[in-house]
């Protein structure tokens, strides 16, 4: 990948609030959800309840797409990108789940402060590799 387009990437997901995540159900198929993120570098990190659907999805089938996409008034401003990878579930005891945690924080921090904490091991990390990304951006041209 070369330095701009990554560097695009890069400020796509800085600047993105949320992604919608497409998992795939047991029956077939796909499920859709919206989810806020953190990030590290390229790596996206969500939490969820350990009993959502997604992660039952996940825990079947680790592979997943998601788009991440910027407001836009006009479409010469319509940007956002779009991502196969894969999900990992991170252990309870994992630095990575600490890592995880950490990044959400430092973007969240209201957000932890309007609940409660859940009970331990009610909330599960994920952390999602990306395998394939491609970029929308309409500045550049249509398509």
């Amino acid at each position: 990948m070369e330095a701009k387009q990554r560097q695009l990437i890069l400020e796509i997901i800085e600047s993105g609030r949320d992604l919608s995540l497409a998992t795939l159900r047991e029956d077939g198929y796909p499920q859709a959800n919206a989810i806020g993120y953190a990030s590290d570098g390229l790596t996206l990190f969500f939490g969820t309840a350990r009993t959502s659907q997604k992660i039952k999805n996940i825990s079947r089938c680790s592979k997943v797409s998601l788009t991440i996409n910027m407001e836009y008034n006009d479409w010469e401003q319509i940007r956002g990108l779009s991502m196969a990878a894969t999900a990992h579930v991170l252990a309870d005891d994992s630095p990575e789940r600490a890592h995880a945690m950490d990044r959400l924080l430092v973007r969240f921090p209201a957000a932890w402060d309007m609940s409660p904490p859940a009970e331990p091991g009610q909330v599960v990390f994920v952390k999602l590799v990306p395998i394939v990304v491609s970029v929308i951006d309409y500045a550049r041209g249509f398509g």
